[in-house]
């Protein structure tokens, strides 16, 4: 700044000097000149931007004209006051201000994340398990962390809502559902599977062309065998409102502790993830073939099932398939192609991938 504006003041003496030098009438025209430039430029441009070297020139000049001379400048008196105003405001703002440090980004974050994540905790909650963690914060800083994003405080912000409802009790839940498939000759398969909310692990039990009552209760009574060795037992089973659950098929289960859900009508959404299974399952297997009998058909579905619960990865459940969500991968570092191997099932219409040892 100091250099702009040394550089513009020898620039500015040299003019004068130079000026001062010529005869008054050619000095005339070009005073006429430059006022009607500047009165063309003012048309144009509603306020210049100046520099402060810029400023300290017309301020240093304004002092060599006459007061009556003065009103033909763009620079006004009170132009003059108000920069010397904020050069004073410059001059006297300190770069740092005293008082308490402000709060580390991170810190907020992890601040918010508690809270959001339980809504029972109140700010000394959260100021316990920030202590707990070994990060130094006074309570009243969480208390305005909270409410300048507009969280309350106190406990009992909100209600518990549906879909923590479901996570919270998804291992002890089981869904049902039947799909159809049809044959190369137009016979109609029923479908009846199980499963498991949390893990997404699928059960088929049965296969019919005329699902009766005795056949599903059957079927019921085969799930809750497969399902005795679960580590968390069943206790709600969602279904939909079919008529081929009967009051018996309901029966056996509640022999079994587990209490019946009933979907309400044409809500899908609300067995949502049988819904989904039987949309994963169309796709990616039963619309690109043609099944010829029930026998093929259970061929069919004993591989993809093996597949669907031992391999395919899964979103909900960090892109692992149900039955290795507790197996650990082994991460690997830039791998090549030629370390992949590629292994078909269902006759290559679905394929398996693995990176060799």
């Amino acid at each position: 700044m100091s250099l702009s504006f040394l550089y513009l003041a020898f620039v500015r003496i040299l003019q004068l000097i130079r000026l001062f030098g010529r005869d008054n009438g050619e000095l005339a025209v070009e005073v006429v000149m430059l006022r009607h430039e500047v009165a063309v430029l003012r048309r144009q441009v509603a306020r210049p931007v100046l520099r402060p070297s810029d400023r300290a020139i017309l301020a240093g000049l304004s002092r060599l004209v006459s007061r009556a001379r003065r009103g033909r400048f763009f620079v006004q008196p009170e132009t003059l006051l108000r920069w010397h105003r904020d050069l004073v405001c410059r001059r006297w703002t300190y770069p740092h201000r005293s008082g308490r440090p402000s709060v580390p980004v991170g810190t907020v974050g992890i601040v918010l994340q508690l809270a959001r994540e339980n809504f029972t905790w109140g700010y000394r909650r959260i100021h316990g398990e920030l202590a707990m963690m070994g990060i130094r914060l006074a309570p009243s800083s969480v208390w305005s962390i909270l409410r300048r994003h507009n969280i309350d405080p106190m406990p009992g912000r909100t209600g518990l809502s549906w879909a923590e409802f479901l996570r919270s009790q998804a291992s002890s839940m089981l869904g049902c559902d039947f799909f159809t498939v049809d044959t190369v000759l137009l016979r109609r398969l029923y479908v009846l599977f199980f499963i498991e909310i949390d893990t997404r692990r699928v059960y088929v039990m049965g296969i019919t062309a005329n699902p009766v009552g005795a056949w599903v209760v059957q079927q019921a009574r085969n799930v809750t065998m497969a399902l005795a060795g679960r580590a968390c037992l069943a206790r709600f089973l969602v279904r939909d409102r079919d008529t081929k659950f009967t009051a018996s098929f309901d029966e056996v289960f509640r022999s079994e502790q587990i209490r019946i859900i009933r979907t309400p009508v044409r809500a899908p959404r609300a067995n949502a993830i049988a819904e989904r299974f039987v949309g994963t399952i169309s796709r990616e297997c039963l619309d690109r073939m043609l099944v010829f009998n029930r026998c093929h058909l259970e061929l069919v579905l004993r591989e993809y099932v093996d597949h669907y619960n031992t391999h395919r990865p899964h979103r909900s459940l960090d892109q692992v398939s149900p039955l290795s969500v507790l197996l650990p991968v082994t991460p690997t570092s830039c791998p090549g192609a030629r370390h992949l191997r590629r292994s078909d099932r269902l006759g290559g219409l679905i394929h398996e991938y693995k990176l060799a040892a």
